[in-house]
């Protein structure tokens, strides 16, 4: 294909410990099959006080960057919905702790959970007209409604890091998009507010639209191109999320007639599972959760091949979204042995209900002018060591 830039590396993170949805709907009264079987959901990601957006994008960043990125980097671009600093970007720490060369530009975007794809584009067209440099993409989010709220079991955290260049060894992204902005009050979360607030059921509504409107955008301009379509993944508040998506499509206005459209749903719903995997393990991570679900597809799928095409639907509450496409590029797999998978997922530390909730609370409650941390001795990473008189100091062990 023409366009060759795109996604070169791509690593996720997300933190030491999880609780299960079933023990968690038991201490809630609340049957358990609504989060594992309603939401698809079996565990959830808790953070510790010692890592934040920063840490984890830092962790997931640090699995991938080399000497080379580090050198020819110009642009780190930072997507997140959980910014501590209404300044001060995120992006700055991890420009730092990454020691990338010092004339590159670091800046934090933000629009809801589509600030990550916003940012991915800044970064490809950056790269389209400086095709000897690269940029990195960070989305970091944690997701946070409140104890016992009805957005509890939709919460999570994690980050992914993403190294774009001309030569990419897993995706190539196609120019063409298809966007789609309306002004609605679905999720947000006012600057006084620690936790998002959140109309469920319009939010799952907006969603559902904003696909079928693109996805029909799509289709009139590319035509039976879009019939090419080897697997979707979509951002995931919830992993069931994919699947409403694809059944709401299943009931919209297409070009195809009522069969050959059953059919080609069906096939994309066949590989919704893969794409899964790992955010019914992690939960809810905004800006993250489109490119964690890419990674899980890519990853644990074993029917893609190189040359197949993806189509990525991302969205953002309030409410912006965009459609796009990658080819993936031959050799793919290899490029994504670094990032971690079921195995190490595997490998968490499962915390009860109790030590999850004192975590939450810890939070909450945390001194966010002065504050210092107890790390774990079996910890690994960067971690958020002190915040003296409001300024925060990372190390890595």
């Amino acid at each position: 294909m023409s366009n060759t830039i795109g996604i070169d590396k791509i690593a996720f993170y997300t933190p030491d410990y999880y609780v299960d949805m079933v023990e968690l709907a038991e201490a809630r009264g609340i049957d358990p099959n609504k989060y594992t079987i309603g939401l698809q959901q079996d565990l959830m990601a808790v953070i510790p006080v010692w890592e934040d957006i920063v840490t984890m994008g830092a962790n997931a960043a640090q699995q991938i960057i080399d000497d080379a990125d580090r050198s020819l980097i110009d642009q780190v671009i930072f997507a997140t919905e959980s910014s501590f600093d209404y300044s001060k970007s995120a992006a700055t720490y991890i420009h730092r702790l990454l020691d990338i060369q010092p004339q590159a530009a670091s800046f934090e975007v933000k629009q809801a959970c589509y600030a990550g794809t916003a940012g991915l584009m800044m970064a490809v067209n950056y790269v389209r007209l400086n095709p000897n440099r690269r940029a990195l993409v960070i989305t970091s989010d944690i997701a946070r409604y409140g104890l016992e709220s009805s957005g509890e079991p939709t919460q999570g955290a994690g980050a992914v890091a993403m190294i774009i260049s001309n030569q990419p060894r897993i995706l190539a992204i196609e120019e063409e998009t298809f966007k789609y902005s309306t002004e609605h009050y679905d999720f947000w979360r006012p600057s006084h507010s620690p936790v998002a607030l959140v109309d469920g059921h319009f939010s799952n509504e907006l969603y559902m639209d904003s696909f079928v409107k693109v996805f029909q955008d799509a289709e009139e301009a590319m035509g039976r191109r879009l019939a090419t379509i080897s697997a979707f993944v979509f951002h995931l508040p919830y992993t069931k999320m994919a699947k409403k998506a694809l059944d709401a499509l299943s009931e919209a206005e297409t070009q195809l007639d009522e069969k050959k459209r059953s059919s080609q749903i069906a096939h994309w719903q066949d590989q919704l599972p893969a794409a899964i995997e790992y955010g019914r393990r992690i939960g809810n991570t905004y800006t993250a959760a489109l490119y964690i679900s890419f990674i899980s597809m890519l990853k644990e799928n074993e029917t893609l091949k190189a040359g197949d095409r993806i189509g990525l639907f991302s969205y953002g509450s309030g409410a912006v979204s965009e459609l796009f496409f990658g080819e993936l590029v031959e050799g793919y797999s290899g490029q994504l042995a670094e990032t971690i998978g079921l195995e190490e997922l595997a490998n968490r530390q499962q915390i009860s209900v109790a030590e999850y909730e004192q975590l939450f609370t810890e939070r909450d409650q945390m001194d966010t002018t002065n504050a210092s941390f107890d790390i774990p001795e079996t910890y690994q990473g960067f971690y958020l060591r002190e915040i003296d008189e409001n300024r925060r100091y990372y190390d890595f062990k």
